[in-house]
C-alpha cells in the first residue's frame, strides 16, 4: 500500500474560496499531466484547466509539482488548487482515482512523511496538534514541535545516554583494560546531569501537554446541589437548564473553556442518588462513566452540608468505593455560600481542598479558577516551548524511572550489567517519543486520528 499513489482533499470540508486536492506517489506527475494537459515544471505554479476523461473542463486553477525526495512526503507530490466547492473537489478526486490513484486514509500523507524520514513521530503528532489547537499558545507550541524543538531535546538525551552506555558496556566487555567505572565519579556525575535534564524536559513537556490537551473536570454530587449552575458560571453561558426540581439534569453536558490559556473540558453530570426512574438511572450510569475518566472531580454540596458529614457518611457516596479502582483527585465545592452570608474561601480537610463559593452570584469563582490552575501544575508566565501529549509524558516517566533504577544499581550494588540494561531500556523509552522505536499498533493509533488529507 505504501507504493500506491494516494489522493485526498487537503482543505477543510465545506465551501471555500480555494480548495486543494493533494496527490502523493509515483503516479502523481502522470495523473496531474493527464488532468491538466500541461508539461509541469518542478516548483512552478501553472495556471491551467483541470479536465475529466472526456476532455471537458471541470475547473481552472493552479497546479504545483514537487518532485521527491524534496517534498512533504518525500515522494512525488502534486497540489491542484481549484475553487473550493465540495462538488468540484470531489470530481477532481474521482478523476485522479480513475487515472490510478486511490483515496488516502486519515493521516496517510503525514505517515508517509514519517516513513520517508522527512519528520519524526513527535513532529507528525505536532501537525495534528497544530490543527486542533484551541488556544494561541497551544498553536505556537505545536508549531515549535513541528519545527523539531521537542525532538531536538529528546535527541540530546538519547545521545548522552548512548555515550554513557558505550562507556559502561566497554568496561563490562573489556575488563582487562582495568576501567573501574563502578568507582568512577564521572559516571555518577553524568547520571546526575542527565537526570536533571530529564526533569527540565519533563517539566516543559508537562506544561506543553497541559496547554495542548487541558484537563477533564467532572462536576458531580447529589441532585439540586448546584452542579449545573456551576457549569454555567464557569462557562459564562446558560449551557445547562437550572430549576429547583431535583433530577433536572439527566444526561452528560460538556463545555470547553479557557483559564488563562489553559483548556478545560468541563462535564456536568446527573445527580447521584438511588432512583427508580429508568431514564435517570441511565443518566447516573453515564455520570459514573465520566467520573472514572476524570482528571479531577468537583464534588458539589449544598451550603448547609457540613464537610465532616460529607467525608464520613454515604453522602460522599459510592465514589469512595470507586476511588479504590482509580485514585481521582477530588475538590469539594460548598455552593450557595451567599445564603449563609459566608465569604468565599479555600480551606482543606486533610488532603481534600474545600472551596466555599456561590455559583449564582459568582463569589469565589476566581478562587476556584486559581485552584484549578494550581492542581494541574499551571505555571503563570511559563508557556512551555513545545507541545506534548500524554504518551510523551508517560514515555519520559518510564525513561527517567529506568535511569533512576540504573543509578541505584550502581550506587547500592555496584551492578554494572544491570546499569547497562537500564540504560538500554531508558533509550528505548525515549525512542518511542520520536518513533525511532515504535510498533505498528502505535503508529496506527496515532495516524488514524489525523484528518484525511494530512
Amino acid at each position: 500500500m505504501e507504493e500506491d499513489t494516494i489522493v485526498a482533499i487537503a482543505t477543510a470540508p465545506g465551501p471555500g474560496g480555494i480548495g486543494i486536492v493533494r496527490l502523493s506517489g509515483k503516479l502523481s506527475l502522470a495523473i496531474a499531466t493527464a488532468m491538466t494537459e500541461t508539461a509541469l515544471q518542478p516548483r512552478h505554479a501553472h495556471y491551467c484547466a483541470f479536465r475529466d476523461g472526456s476532455g471537458h473542463t471541470l475547473d481552472t486553477g493552479i497546479c504545483l509539482f514537487f518532485p521527491g525526495p524534496n517534498s512533504f512526503t518525500g515522494e512525488d507530490t502534486v497540489e491542484l488548487q481549484a475553487h473550493g466547492g465540495p462538488v468540484i473537489l470531489d470530481l477532481l478526486v474521482q478523476q485522479a482515482c480513475r487515472l490510478g490513484a486511490r483515496q488516502a486514509k486519515p493521516g496517510e500523507f503525514s505517515h508517509r512523511a514519517y516513513l520517508n524520514d522527512k519528520i519524526d513521530l513527535a513532529q507528525a503528532e505536532a501537525i495534528a496538534d497544530l490543527i486542533n489547537s484551541s488556544t494561541e499558545q497551544a498553536a505556537l507550541n505545536a508549531s515549535r514541535s513541528l519545527q523539531g524543538v521537542f525532538s531536538a531535546k529528546i535527541d540530546t538525551l538519547v545521545a548522552q545516554i548512548t555515550e554513557l552506555r558505550v562507556f559502561v558496556e566497554a568496561a563490562i566487555d573489556f575488563p582487562e583494560e582495568e576501567i573501574d567505572f563502578l568507582n568512577n565519579s564521572q559516571v555518577q556525575s553524568q547520571l546526575e546531569d542527565i537526570l536533571q535534564q530529564f526533569n527540565a524536559v519533563a517539566d516543559e513537556a508537562r506544561q506543553g501537554s497541559l496547554l495542548q490537551e487541558g484537563m477533564k473536570l467532572v462536576i458531580a454530587g447529589k441532585p439540586n446541589a448546584g452542579k449545573s449552575s456551576l457549569l454555567n458560571a464557569l462557562s459564562g453561558q446558560d449551557t445547562a437548564i437550572v430549576t429547583a426540581i431535583e433530577g433536572t439534569t439527566r444526561d452528560v453536558l460538556r463545555e470547553r473553556i479557557q483559564i488563562d490559556g489553559m483548556p478545560l473540558h468541563i462535564v456536568d453530570t446527573a445527580g447521584l442518588r438511588d432512583s427508580e426512574d429508568e431514564i435517570e438511572q441511565e443518566g447516573i450510569r453515564r455520570a459514573w462513566t465520566e467520573i472514572e475518566s476524570a482528571d479531577r472531580i468537583l464534588l458539589v454540596v449544598e451550603h448547609s452540608t457540613r464537610v465532616n458529614d460529607v467525608l464520613n457518611s454515604a453522602a460522599l457516596w459510592p465514589l469512595q468505593q470507586r476511588r479504590q479502582v482509580r485514585d481521582i483527585p477530588v475538590t469539594i465545592v460548598c455552593n450557595k455560600c451567599d445564603l449563609r452570608e459566608q465569604p468565599p474561601e479555600i480551606t482543606a480537610h486533610g488532603d481534600i481542598p474545600v472551596i466555599h463559593l456561590s455559583a449564582k452570584t459568582g463569589a469565589g469563582l476566581d478562587l476556584l479558577r486559581g485552584h484549578l490552575k494550581t492542581c494541574m501544575g499551571y505555571n503563570e508566565g511559563a508557556d512551555g516551548n513545545f507541545s506534548a501529549r500524554r504518551r510523551h509524558l508517560l514515555a519520559l516517566d518510564d525513561a527517567r524511572r529506568f535511569l533512576q533504577s540504573g543509578q541505584s544499581q550502581l550506587l547500592e550494588a555496584g551492578a554494572g550489567e544491570l546499569l547497562a540494561e537500564d540504560l538500554r531500556l531508558c533509550q528505548k523509552s525515549l525512542g518511542e517519543i520520536t518513533g525511532s522505536v515504535s510498533s505498528d499498533e502505535l503508529l496506527g493509533a496515532i495516524f488514524s486520528s489525523f484528518c484525511i488529507g494530512k
